[in-house]
């Protein structure tokens, strides 16, 4: 992990949410949230940020609480669907709207937020979550960028967004956050050919030589053709790493955040 990285858990006293601080530049507040920590039990047990997967909604509230408490703002989350879809936001949510977004948001795999006091969210168990920031023109966002996302456009479609708010592609910072790795995202070979033809980076075999789909350096080859200046990887396999949620690891399971906003 790079020297602008760094782990954070928030007060000592009951639970807290485990977030690994990303530096995106001045004022801004980025990170991945871990699994350990957190209110949920069973096989969502810990910081659960998904509304969506059977766990107990007020456990995953309390968990959305407990990373805008990191934040130290509101935190949007959209309604994700492996599309491009991106929703802007020019200014906070409603009291309360933030939280439950991901139950009644809109349906979309990104989202800007412009401005200052008020952060967005992507929730991922083996999906890349991808946080941009623009500090001096005061936009940020957070991208959802599975296979199907990545290959759909989401992160040219969040770039063409951010720009439209007055951000300069040279001048943004994406960090890349913890998903399957080609180690382990083993696919048909069909289906690795199909993305290669697409995006050709994605291409990889796992370590036990065969067909995977590397996300991160598809996401990292998509992001510097639009023009990003600075794109870093941060952690490493959520397959592999148990302090992380992971899909492919178990079905029924929670999801983990990555979570961008500008200071107030």
């Amino acid at each position: 992990m790079d020297s602008g990285v760094g782990t954070a858990t928030g007060a000592s006293a009951g639970p807290v949410a485990d977030v690994v601080a990303v530096d995106l530049g001045p004022g801004v507040r980025a990170g991945f949230t871990r699994r350990p920590g957190g209110v949920s039990r069973g096989p969502w047990a810990g910081l659960d940020l998904g509304l969506h997967v059977g766990d107990d909604p007020d456990h995953v509230l309390e968990n959305r609480r407990l990373v805008e408490r990191w934040a130290g703002m509101p935190v949007w989350y959209p309604r994700q669907v492996h599309g491009r879809e991106v929703a802007v936001l020019d200014a906070p949510p409603e009291p309360g709207r933030a939280l439950a977004s991901g139950a009644d948001g809109a349906e979309c795999d990104a989202a800007v937020a412009v401005g200052r006091g008020h952060a967005v969210a992507v929730v991922v168990a083996d999906c890349v979550p991808v946080l941009l920031a623009d500090p001096a023109a005061g936009v940020v966002a957070a991208a959802h960028a599975g296979r199907p996302g990545l290959l759909a456009g989401v992160l040219e479609s969040t770039v063409e967004a951010m720009v439209a708010r007055g951000a300069v592609p040279a001048s943004i910072r994406v960090a890349l956050g913890p998903s399957a790795g080609p180690c382990c995202y083993e696919v048909p070979e069909q289906m690795r050919d199909d993305a290669a033809a697409r995006v050709p980076e994605t291409a990889a075999t796992t370590r036990a030589g065969t067909p995977a789909i590397d996300l991160r350096a598809g996401c990292a080859a998509v992001l510097r053709r639009a023009g990003v200046g600075s794109v870093r990887t941060v952690g490493g396999c959520t397959i592999d790493d148990e302090s992380f949620y992971s899909y492919r690891r178990a079905k029924v399971t929670g999801r983990c955040g990555g979570v961008v906003g500008i200071a107030p």
